[in-house]
């Protein structure tokens, strides 16, 4: 476990790190790196608490702490695509008017 932590760290620093850039290059606008930043610092506490991860797998009913982190990472991605499925439509409808 102590590895899948320190995994979840780098990729969350990674990930924090590459959107900052990201919007310095302005490669990404400000309104669309928030929900990126919030998975990032979301993935950040994850990985740093191990208690909190604990808690959450007692609360979702999970036997291993390993795939509660799995299924949380996997619903904080999905909502951050679910976000950008309708902005995508919202400019696709604006494209076409």
């Amino acid at each position: 476990m102590d590895r899948l932590m320190f995994v979840l760290t780098v990729f969350s620093l990674t990930l924090i790190g590459l959107v900052l850039l990201s919007v310095r290059r302005e490669h990404i606008r400000v309104e669309y790196s928030v929900s990126w930043l919030a998975a990032g610092v979301i993935l950040l506490v994850l990985s740093l608490n191990r208690g909190l991860v604990h808690w959450m797998a007692e609360f979702l009913g999970v036997e291993h702490p390993p795939i509660a982190i799995l299924m949380i990472v996997s619903c904080v991605f999905l909502v951050v695509f679910y976000r950008f499925s309708i902005r995508i439509s919202a400019l696709k409808d604006a494209n076409i008017a």
